[in-house]
């Protein structure tokens, strides 16, 4: 005797499954979404017919897939040398970082060369228009429309035969045939789908535009990021004018490079070279502060690191970041204080980065470290010194990614002098660099540097000591500073 079909209950909103009815989804958490499936029809796959045959991949032709420049060259860099047709590109980031405003410039520079379709969700046509004449980015050939269906856009996309389409954004499109409220992630799943097809049945390059959550993650289900070709990041502090653009999924081009931009009142600009946005520019060096090379991507770029020791009349000091790894200054201070006899238990200690940059690379510890100290005693480090290198638990100081090109970075922006890890390799011409195993050999050298410059004489030999206490002396009056 056959079994009877079992019924099955199904989230409206993220299709998961599962065999008894529940008032909250198991996986996106939502409330009364849960409803009944039936059981599932057998799946049979019939042959249908073919609409191209199979070719030897040696006689595909390349032509169709090459990027074209889209006239903005930090998000060339970025895609890999421009947009492909066919291609989607899923742009993402906070509310009013400047999503709209750079696809709007980067559609006014596509349309002098080929038509170009804006459809825009959020906001109404007349709005996008007052943008566009604030911006300069006024075009004949670029077309725009205000809609949030998909079947529409495909009219549009019949109509004008762009070859480059934005939609702002594509939580805001709705496809008819699809229940679901608006945004949801059953929603989000087929319009993405449905856009793809028009993407990729026409050759037109696709860009669109994600919201993010709390977090900083891309808004709606995983199977997004999968579906599209490329995932962009587009970062940048609301206080700040630096935005920066990531490459999270790159189907055409590399993921380690990063775009640079700066938000001004006429829109946003890239910037080629931007290590000069994150250095302070004085006459004389002032205690606290010590400049390393961050490296962006492919990029380096000259950051400048800075960090205020201070006492506090509290019991529980306090731990201030901004731009750093919380943890990771925690840490670079507790190896401070065990392996170079530094005290800052009873220490207050702000830490902070120049130019709203954001620093969570390893690299980095080493000018945490010498700018403690150096606001520590007070004592200024040298002009026209960087510090690159990895703090270890032990107090060693450890090898990086790419510490060459960082250093060559800092000696083509006149930079003099430069403390990396052992084993650096042959010296760079223009700069000297002096190798390091300890941390207290670091600020043991940059000591003995402010001594020389301020004329003051070495210290004499100490008399023959207890290995124990000459260590301890060492650490004491050498160490730091």
């Amino acid at each position: 005797m056959a079994k009877a079909a079992k019924t099955s209950f199904r989230c409206v909103e993220c299709g998961w499954t599962t065999l008894k009815w529940v008032g909250r989804c198991g996986e996106c958490q939502a409330w009364g979404t849960v409803e009944e499936a039936g059981a599932p029809a057998p799946s049979a796959v019939a042959p249908a017919p073919v609409t191209a045959r199979a070719r030897p991949i040696t006689e595909i032709s390349v032509e169709s897939a090459e990027a074209v420049p889209t006239g903005v060259d930090e998000l060339d860099r970025v895609l890999g040398g421009g947009a492909v047709p066919g291609g989607v590109v899923l742009l993402a980031g906070e509310p009013g970082v400047g999503k709209s405003t750079l696809l709007l410039e980067v559609a006014a520079m596509r349309a002098a060369n080929a038509p170009v379709l804006y459809i825009t969700g959020e906001e109404s046509a007349g709005q996008v228009r007052l943008r566009a004449e604030r911006l300069g980015a006024l075009s004949e050939r670029l077309y725009l429309a205000a809609e949030t269906s998909v079947a529409t856009l495909a009219a549009h996309v019949d109509a004008v035969a762009p070859k480059l389409l934005i939609v702002d954004s594509v939580q805001t499109m709705v496809s008819p045939e699809t229940g679901g409220v608006p945004g949801g992630v059953t929603q989000i799943r087929q319009v993405t789908g449905a856009l793809i097809q028009v993407a990729k049945e026409r050759g037109i390059a696709t860009v669109l535009v994600g919201h993010v959550t709390k977090d900083g993650s891309i808004a709606g289900p995983r199977l997004l990021e999968h579906l599209v070709d490329v995932v962009l990041h587009f970062e940048g502090e609301r206080h700040s004018q630096l935005r920066l653009l990531r490459a999270v999924k790159n189907r055409y081009g590399p993921t380690d490079e990063i775009g640079v931009f700066e938000l001004t009142d006429k829109g946003i600009e890239g910037l080629p070279d931007p290590s000069g946005l994150f250095l302070t520019e004085r006459s004389d060096p002032v205690p606290g502060t010590c400049v390393t090379v961050a490296l962006e991507g492919r990029r380096p770029l000259i950051t400048e690191v800075q960090a205020l020791v201070a006492p506090t009349p509290l019991p529980a000091p306090r731990r201030a970041t901004s731009g750093l790894d919380t943890s990771r200054v925690n840490m670079i201070l507790a190896v401070l204080e065990k392996r170079t006899g530094m005290k800052l238990a009873n220490m207050d200690v702000y830490a902070s980065t120049v130019g709203g940059v954001k620093l969570g690379e390893p690299a980095v510890d080493l000018a945490l470290a010498m700018a403690a100290g150096s606001s520590s005693n007070d004592v200024a480090l040298p002009q026209g010194f960087v510090a690159v290198g990895e703090v270890g638990l032990a107090g060693d100081v450890r090898a990086v990614q790419g510490v060459r090109r960082r250093v060559a970075e800092a000696q083509r922006l006149g930079f003099t002098d430069a403390v990396v890890p052992k084993n650096f390799g042959d010296p760079i011409p223009g700069i000297r660099t002096h190798e390091v195993e300890e941390l207290v050999d670091a600020l043991t050298w940059v000591g003995k540097s402010r001594r020389r410059k301020k004329g003051r004489p070495e210290p004499e030999a100490r008399p023959r000591t207890e290995p124990q206490e000459q260590e301890r002396l060492t650490l004491a009056e050498d160490a730091p500073f």
